[in-house]
């Protein structure tokens, strides 16, 4: 296989590259599932398309996204598309694959994938990227073998590259930012630099995607507030926690789109889909105070009549009353914060640089100037006592009586690329990466996540956060008795403010589309499922033309 030899050149064939977006993973009782248009994948077809290339998608999550089955792991199910019709909707001519991995749990149901792909298409270079391939190239390389490379980082260019060497045009040792086999041993090329110019980025092709389904369902990252879309106006992020994957994946240079470039995209959504609302995928959206009052300036002077959130976590240095305001002003109606813990010292080893006093005072003036906000805990640290992690609870009952609307105790997951992680392999804390380890990292089952301290087992962890979201949720009615109204009302209209009335909502859907399974069954009426073959409808592509990518402003 190619794969086998770095210095490999292939001759050219073709440049045709089909991107499998896998279907979501999770434990079965997981609280949420995360449907969300695949940005990543997304530019990643835009620099194909740019580059001449011709490009297929097959989203297998937004394809099916009410689909459910069982994996080969016993502890995990899956939500899209089965194997058999994702394989079944590739060309057959393609030239190369590609699939991102985002989260290490897909790992064990994707590797099932790739296999399936290459029994289909023997030969064919599969590409993997995404978060998971940062910290975990080696043992993929190690254990599927029909995986060409592991792009690492940014995969706009390494794709493109990539494509080149598939193309015959270059050797694979010229393509910085992957991991591959030489002589049959994993070895990583130089890092990839970032990229800095990121208004020469091409926008997200979506228009090989199944956009609407996704506002048909209602699917969005952040709370539903009408038709949404996904867009990123910053890249990285400076700062080193110990517990995020982000320096190994995209190193710690932060980089700003410029505002307007910024709000021409965002105009285009408004246009070409109608949407009403945009989610910031950002790592961490706000750092520099003049860049977002700038943003603010533009959004105000082209009158886009639109919501938006942020509803990863962000900073608050910069969160004061005037810019909050302004974000108020322009359409920011929910943000997420990320304290992380109430322990000053659990702060300090996982070197999170964040100002408790500073972070309350930002949140009060949210909330003076209307905005719903989220605030991310994270509990069962290494080595964290059961006084710093009741620190932490006491800072959600504090968040909750301020009138923040959602505060989720997530529990703390050693993913791999990460330095706690590093350390908890140093010390024999962990196991050696397996796909069993790999199945335990979700962190939205209330009775998933093992503690990784010694002070705090497993199953204490567990009512910690069941009996802590639970005393938050009833804080949060009881200081504000509105909200049950309201929270009804989301109920009936599937329009959500805050997380946990999104969450409520999704319940109700999966519930209901369970209900109606059982009852088709029941009556005898419901159509088996049909079984994949040649005739099943094959993946959009795209020629490459610019045409599809012109930006409308």
């Amino acid at each position: 296989m190619p794969s086998e030899d770095i210095f490999h050149e292939v001759t050219a064939r073709g440049r045709h590259a089909t991107l499998v977006r896998p279907p979501a993973v999770s434990t079965r009782f997981s609280y949420t599932i995360g449907v969300v248009l695949p940005l990543g994948p997304a530019y990643v077809a835009a620099a194909l398309l740019k580059a001449g290339h011709d490009v297929a998608v097959v989203d297998a999550l937004g394809e099916a996204p009410l689909g459910r089955g069982s994996t080969s792991h016993p502890a995990l199910v899956y939500h899209g598309l089965s194997i058999p019709e994702i394989v079944d909707r590739i060309d057959v001519a393609t030239d190369a694959i590609g699939i991102s991995v985002m989260f290490s749990q897909q790992w064990p149901h994707v590797e099932d994938l790739v296999h399936a792909i290459a029994e289909r298409l023997p030969g064919k270079p599969i590409f993997i990227g995404g978060e998971h391939v940062a910290g975990a190239w080696e043992f993929v390389l190690n254990r599927c073998a029909p995986v060409t490379a592991c792009a690492i980082g940014e995969g706009e260019e390494t794709m493109v590259e990539l494509m080149e060497w598939v193309a015959g045009r270059r050797p694979l040792a010229d393509v910085a930012g992957i991991a591959c086999r030489v002589g049959g041993r994993p070895v990583r090329t130089p890092r990839r630099q970032r990229i800095r110019e990121l208004g020469a980025v091409p926008r997200p092709a979506w228009h090989l995607f199944p956009v609407e389904k996704y506002h048909d369902g209602g699917f969005t990252y952040g709370v539903y507030r009408g038709r949404s879309m996904p867009i990123l106006a910053t890249r990285g992020c400076p700062y080193r926690c110990a517990f995020c994957s982000s320096p190994e994946m995209w190193t710690t240079r932060y980089y700003v789109r410029d505002v307007t470039d910024l709000v021409d995209e965002i105009a285009s959504y408004v246009e070409r889909y109608e949407v009403t609302n945009v989610d910031f995928y950002d790592l961490t959206a706000i750092i520099k105070r003049d860049w977002i009052l700038a943003f603010c300036a533009e959004l105000e002077r082209r009158g886009l009549d639109i919501t938006y959130q942020m509803p990863t976590g962000t900073r608050s240095e910069v969160l004061d009353e005037e810019v909050l305001a302004a974000l108020y002003r322009t359409g920011c109606r929910n943000i997420c914060y990320a304290p992380e813990s109430g322990s000053p010292k659990t702060l300090r080893r996982i070197r999170k640089k964040v100002n408790p006093e500073r972070i309350l005072r930002s949140i009060r003036a949210a909330n003076r100037a209307g905005i719903v906000v989220k605030a991310n805990l994270v509990i069962g640290f290494p080595d964290e006592t059961r006084s710093e992690l009741f620190a932490t609870v006491r800072l959600g009952m504090k968040l909750a009586w301020l009138g923040v609307e959602d505060v989720p105790l997530f529990p703390f997951v050693p993913y791999p690329a990460t330095e706690l992680y590093e350390q908890l392999r140093a010390d024999g804390t962990l196991p050696a990466m397996s796909n069993d380890y790999f199945a335990r990292l979700g962190y939205a089952d209330l009775d998933s996540a093992p503690s990784c301290s010694r002070h705090v087992s497993s199953r204490e962890l567990a009512w910690v956060r069941f009996l802590g979201m639970l005393s938050f949720l009833i804080v949060g009615y009881v200081r504000h008795p509105s909200r049950v109204l309201r929270t009804l009302a989301a109920l009936v209209t599937e329009r959500s403010t805050s997380v946990v009335e999104l969450r409520l909502v999704d319940l109700k859907r999966r519930a209901a589309s369970w209900l109606r399974r059982r009852v088709r069954r029941l009556v005898g009426c419901g159509a088996p499922a049909p079984a994949a073959n040649a005739d099943a409808p094959r993946a959009h592509v795209a020629p490459s033309a610019e045409a599809p990518l012109q930006r409308v402003a």
